[in-house]
Order: structure tokens, then sequence, then C-alpha cells
């Protein structure tokens, strides 16, 4: 049973290389977003089990579309993706309730644990 995970990033080349880790790896990607309004439109379309978010995207950013896909789904399971420094963000996206973050570049075994474990 392949968990569906929608994957969200501005680059499409990061969702290309995120998608890639997950199908590799038995998991069945239901749909992209390219930011995070979209995001939130996928999210109540798609109904994943789980959204990898990116932080930092133009229209709204992964922080406020965390916010509102919770509001939608308090049960949303949501991993952060972050580069690298952006620490005080991604406190604020696990106090919004994100339940793990990846940070870029993505090393695919720590996308795989942090995926196998906030499903699990």
């Amino acid at each position: 049973m392949g968990n569906r995970i929608l994957i969200v990033d501005d680059a499409a080349f990061m969702r290309m290389m995120i998608k890639d880790i997950l199908t590799k790896n038995g998991f069945e990607v239901v749909g992209e977003a390219g930011d995070g309004a979209e995001a939130v439109e996928k999210y109540k379309e798609l109904n994943p089990d789980l959204v990898t978010m990116d932080i930092t995207m133009p229209e709204m950013d992964g922080i406020t579309s965390l916010k509102k896909i919770k509001d939608m789904d308090p049960d949303a399971k949501i991993v952060m993706c972050s580069a690298m420094g952006q620490q005080a963000m991604v406190i604020e996206a696990i106090q919004a309730g994100a339940k793990d973050f990846i940070v870029k570049p993505f090393q695919a075994d720590r996308v795989i644990e942090a995926i196998k474990k906030t499903l699990s």
C-alpha cells in the first residue's frame, strides 16, 4: 500500500528530486504544487496522507499554507523542507503543527526516515 503524498515546492527540480526519492521507495505521489495557495487547494482536492512543504515560496509561504491546511484538517501530516540556516522558521513550522523537517540539499535516507516516522 503506497502512502499518498503531495509535494509542495516552488522549484520544479526540487519536486522532481523528492518525487524520485519517494516513488523509488514505494510511496505514491498524488500531486504537486508550486506555491502555498496551490498546496491548500490540492490538499482539499486530493486529501493526501502526507505533504512535503517547502518553507520559502511565492504567493503564500509554507508556514502560512501549513496553518491553513491544519485549520481544515487538524490531523494533517506535514513535513517541512528548508534550506540550511532557517532554524527560526523550522521552529515556527513545528509550533504551527509540522511533524518533522528535512533540510536541503536532500539526502534520500533522511527524507524517507522523516516520512516513515511521520506516517507511523
